[in-house]
């Protein structure tokens, strides 16, 4: 199904007053956007516009009461190509986090064409240098304005991207969140809506405020079982396999975490996905079997962690243990993503 997208092309590109040497994570937007509007029935007036401010009432829903959803996903360039990396993956999960919002569905033909047609007029955006990609946003908000504890009737499904760098540039230094949780059993944890970042705010300011870089969360229960990190999924390297905490109602399911985990199974390794405590990893450094530890997800990609924090004592990773697995992971991933090794997992779509 065709939905006939309009697209408006801005009279002037902003591209040449950029520097892509010098771009970090978040704060360079490209030319143009994708909208469409949910009327209450159906999706409507699929367009492209330039990037730009969008209208708001102060009533908008939304802003009141949370409606609002949003996906990470990359696109990557190697020898004159554009590769998205897993979209239909992401629009899957939109939807799920749409469920359980009380949002409407995104057809799978609309956030495609919406999405390889905006990459396409702006595939100049995508930067070319070693750890870059163009990040891209797809969303989706409330737009009653009304004031009242309802599920909207109107929706805003739009896309935005921006050309990136390295979300992180170091090794980072974790520590156990034991007071404050992420999500709750029967609550939103595994949807990507926006009051989950919201929420963990403020935690991750108190654990920075101490030198730490971000949290580790644990389980809202008894804060004994590791769950995840602020924006990415937790991995820990043993002697023998590498483990990463079981999914489950309270965690977001990571793309990334899925890749990682299907390239190491493909490479000979043992992954566990099961429950993991704080006082195994502990005892997995002390007994010297803890290699290494990452953390996966879309915008943080592959990164190390140089050691974690529990109850006054710090447990460092990096002096003790090795990279070798992360690092060998971290090529294969970015071999595929740039189309420079068979994609076997049909994972890569190219423009």
């Amino acid at each position: 199904m065709s939905h006939n997208i309009t697209i408006q092309k801005t009279e002037k590109s902003r591209i040449s007053s950029v520097d892509f040497n010098n771009i970090g994570f978040g704060k360079i937007f490209s030319d143009h956007m994708f909208l469409a509007d949910w009327d209450g029935n159906a999706w409507t007036r699929p367009r492209i516009e330039p990037y730009a401010n969008l209208s708001l009432s102060p009533a908008t829903s939304a802003i009141h009461y949370g409606q609002a959803i949003f996906e990470g996903m990359k696109a990557f360039r190697s020898e004159g190509n554009v590769y998205l990396f897993r979209p239909r993956d992401n629009w899957r999960r939109l939807n799920i986090s749409a469920e359980r919002m009380v949002m409407p569905e995104v057809p799978e033909a609309l956030f495609m064409e919406g999405l390889t047609s905006l990459i396409r007029l702006d595939q100049d955006w995508v930067p070319g240098s070693e750890g870059s990609a163009l990040y891209i946003r797809p969303f989706m908000f409330a737009t009653d304005d009304f004031i009242g504890v309802k599920p909207s009737e109107k929706y805003c499904f739009a896309i935005f991207t921006c050309p990136v760098g390295p979300y992180y540039s170091k090794p980072l230094r974790i520590k156990v969140e034991e007071r404050y949780s992420r999500a709750a059993p029967g609550g939103v944890g595994f949807t990507k809506c926006a009051g989950n970042y919201g929420a963990a705010m403020y935690p991750t300011k108190l654990a920075q405020s101490e030198g730490f870089d971000q949290v580790l969360w644990t389980d809202p229960l008894t804060h004994t079982l590791v769950e995840e990190t602020g924006t990415t999924n937790f991995f820990a390297v043993t002697n023998n396999c590498v483990i990463t905490p079981n999914l489950h109602e309270t965690m977001l399911a990571g793309i990334t975490r899925d890749s990682v985990i299907k390239v190491l199974q493909k490479d000979g390794l043992t992954v566990e996905e099961r429950p993991l405590t704080v006082t195994e990893l502990k005892n997995l450094h002390t007994s010297g079997m803890l290699n290494e530890l990452f953390i996966s997800g879309t915008a943080a990609t592959l990164i190390n962690i140089e050691g974690f924090a529990h109850q006054g004592q710090y447990f460092d990773v990096l002096t003790t243990g090795n990279t070798a697995v992360s690092d060998k992971l971290r090529n294969s991933l970015d071999q595929i993503r740039h189309g420079k090794s068979e994609d076997i997992f049909g994972w890569i779509e190219k423009l």
